[in-house]
């Protein structure tokens, strides 16, 4: 019995040895919260913004905190944020990044290189192979469209917008960079969606290791049936193969990854290539629809186009400020860096502090400059025109003490781990909402209905979901 009670202060005493950790000289301030190991972590897993407000309002902009026995230094000064972003020998994105591919995909890829990867997302997604995708992306918008909202429906139909949004784009997502050409059966594209609507609802506790028992069945079980719908994109050639995924296909050869985490690294481009724009383009299409002036401003511009708004001479300065504004509220992307050796920071007001070898370090744009009332005035309101000068011409001077800002708003990141893909989902949701507006009637079920809240849990991972819907309906526009 004493040896047993000696073990276990001798463990006890290791484990606060290890664990114990003090604030020096030069570092930002510590707060590790009063549950030993975890701190933090339920408060940040739950409402991050929230937390981090609560720790900005105490510590100011930057902190670190003590999270599942990791300690994240928070920084939060737009004016700062590059001496981190443009860091690429003491902080690293892949690192973390490989540690969400195999918590939530299961994918492994040893020999894989960040470097060429982006290489072929660029190669595919910029330049004249985006217009290629664009052309692609519009005639299966047109077909999803007949066949989801039919032209001879003479009725109202209601739906979810959030549900109508996302299902819609992930169809039509999927058939532009998966389906090819021999794989556009609607109850196929049905069984993907249900399955990876189910997948998508766990990804933030897939992420965070939260998983109830009951769970982790249904995660495993949409995973599961998700790579065997995914497989057949893998091997398919020729017209059932689109070029990029072609190309990536090709990548994941040379590295010599094998034919089980091929089709999990499907799995993992499909959620990175459909999981923001169906979201995004809820939050564009629920604040017209609930702010009538934005709807008409928005519409009249739509409707005076002559060409398709995927044209690249055709400008839309109203459209693209009221969807600046829609991602600015809605937006909430973690910049995540691993420290892989001692840097000191230079913050932009001239102090100085030490970050650690081993901790990370985490931007949160949503709260500044995003939401930062210094920066953009009653933040929470939704102003179709604040990215509009008073002629109309695009606004890029915002300000934060004093001092013009480089990134008044983050919804793509920045530097080299920016959204590549930002200008393709940029055009599928112009499309999308030049659809419904100029061939459909939509309106609020209920004219007085208000946005829904945000579900907090997904706060980290890029584009926020409402907690709830708002109930539309709407029917074809009858042709004069």
């Amino acid at each position: 019995m004493m040896w047993t009670v000696l073990l276990l202060v001798h463990a006890l005493l290791l484990y606060f040895i290890l664990t114990h950790r003090s604030r020096s000289r030069n570092e930002p301030p510590l707060d590790k919260g009063l549950i030993p190991w975890l701190g933090h972590a339920l408060e940040f897993g739950k409402d991050a913004s929230k937390f981090l407000e609560r720790m900005k309002r105490k510590h100011g902009d930057i902190f670190t905190v003590r999270a599942a026995g990791r300690y994240v230094t928070v920084l939060l000064d737009p004016h700062s944020y590059d001496q981190v972003i443009h860091d690429q020998d003491c902080l690293d994105f892949h690192s973390y990044a490989k540690v969400l591919m195999e918590r939530i995909f299961h994918l492994r890829l040893p020999n894989h290189e960040p470097a060429k990867e982006k290489a072929v997302m660029t190669q595919h997604f910029l330049g004249m192979n985006l217009c290629g995708l664009n052309s692609s992306m519009s005639r299966h918008m047109l077909e999803v469209a007949k066949a989801e909202m039919p032209q001879n429906q003479k009725d109202w139909k209601e739906d979810g917008l959030f549900n109508l949004s996302y299902s819609l784009l992930f169809k039509v997502g999927y058939l532009t960079l998966f389906g090819g050409e021999q794989n556009n059966n609607c109850s196929d594209l049905a069984s993907i969606y249900e399955e990876y609507k189910k997948f998508d609802g766990l990804l933030t506790k897939m992420a965070r290791g939260t998983l109830k028992s009951y769970e982790k069945k249904t995660a495993q079980s949409a995973r599961q049936r998700l790579w065997e719908l995914l497989a057949p994109a893998r091997l398919a050639k020729g017209s059932g193969s689109t070029p990029w995924l072609h190309a990536y296909r090709r990548l994941l050869r040379e590295e010599g990854v094998d034919n089980e985490m091929q089709t999990r690294a499907l799995l993992l481009q499909l959620w990175a290539t459909q999981g923001n724009v169906g979201p995004a383009a809820f939050w564009m299409l629920g604040y017209l629809l609930t702010h009538p002036e934005a709807l008409t401003a928005v519409k009249t511009e739509m409707e005076a186009l002559q060409l398709s708004p995927l044209d690249s001479s055709v400008v839309t300065p109203v459209f693209d400020s009221a969807l600046d504004e829609a991602l600015r509220l809605t937006a909430a992307p973690f910049i995540t860096r691993e420290v892989l050796q001692d840097k000191v920071l230079h913050m932009a007001d001239g102090q100085q502090y030490l970050l650690r070898k081993g901790d990370r370090v985490c931007l949160f744009p949503f709260i500044s400059p995003q939401m930062d009332p210094e920066i953009h005035q009653e933040p929470q309101k939704y102003k179709f025109n604040r990215f509009l000068n008073e002629d109309g011409s695009v606004k890029k001077d915002f300000y934060k003490g004093g001092r013009r800002l480089k990134y008044h708003s983050m919804p793509w990141g920045a530097g080299a781990n920016g959204c590549v893909g930002k200008q393709f989902a940029i055009s599928t949701m112009k499309q999308y909402i030049y659809v419904l507006l100029t061939n459909y009637d939509l309106e609020l079920c209920d004219p007085c209905a208000l946005m829904p809240g945000v579900n907090a849990s997904r706060y980290g991972f890029g584009m926020l979901q409402p907690e709830g819907d708002l109930l539309v309906r709407y029917r074809p526009r009858q042709k004069l």
